[in-house]
C-alpha cells in the first residue's frame, strides 16, 4: 500500500557502561537524520498535488 523512500531499521547497540539515556538520545539523532518521523508524518494524511510540489521542491533544494 505504502512505498517507503528508505528501510526503517535504525539501531543503536548499548555499550557495558553506557547510560540508557545517551543510548535513547543517540537513536532519537539517527531516527531524526533518516528522515523516519517526516516520511512517517507525509504518508499519515492525504497529500494534496500542491503540497507534493511543495515538497518535492525543498528537497531539490536540499540536495543542491
Amino acid at each position: 500500500m505504502f512505498a517507503f523512500t528508505q528501510p526503517f531499521m535504525t539501531q543503536v547497540t548499548v555499550g557495558e557502561n553506557e547510560g540508557i539515556e545517551s543510548a535513547l538520545r543517540r537513536f532519537k539523532r539517527q531516527v531524526s537524520k533518516a528522515g523516519i518521523f517526516a516520511d512517517l508524518k507525509r504518508l499519515r494524511h492525504h497529500e494534496t498535488p500542491t503540497e507534493k510540489y511543495k515538497r518535492k521542491a525543498q528537497q531539490r533544494r536540499r540536495r543542491r
